[in-house]
């Protein structure tokens, strides 16, 4: 198994960041037929295979601000107005996802990107954890 851990700077607003690059460049060194896992090890940021680009990153936050409001119903409650919302998220958005790779390459659908999910405005930087297993025989 190879495994990496990129940084990436989600700033202070909800977001859903491309890693789509990231994660190819990194399927591309590692090379050959294999399982791309990606993995955020954070309690507040989660993992999506979506498309992205016709405004449905914007769509997705929209449907979480709907289900998860950022107001003062949660009981973990530190931190910026409605932050427990961030802390039930993953429970919708897993914080891992694993995409099949042939020859090197993300084996994603034509209009898949691999993003990175946060909610959680308190946190501006994130490591995701990128690891490649290929079989032994």
């Amino acid at each position: 198994m190879r495994s990496t851990v990129i940084a990436v700077h989600t700033g202070g607003t909800e977001v859903v960041r491309d890693i789509t690059p990231e994660c190819t460049a990194f399927a591309q060194d590692a090379g050959g037929d294999g399982l791309l896992h990606i993995f955020v090890p954070h309690a507040t940021a989660g993992v999506a295979i979506l498309e992205l680009g016709a405004h449905s990153d914007a769509d997705l936050l929209a449907a979480l601000r709907d289900l998860l409001p950022a107001d003062d119903r949660w009981r973990h409650a530190h931190g910026s107005r409605g932050h427990g919302r961030s802390h039930v998220m993953p429970a919708f958005i897993a914080p891992y996802a694993i995409v099949p790779v042939l020859d090197g390459t993300p084996a994603l659908g034509t209009w898949q990107s691999i993003a990175l999910v946060d909610l959680n405005v308190d946190n501006p930087d994130r490591a995701v954890r990128l690891s490649f297993l290929t079989s032994a025989g």
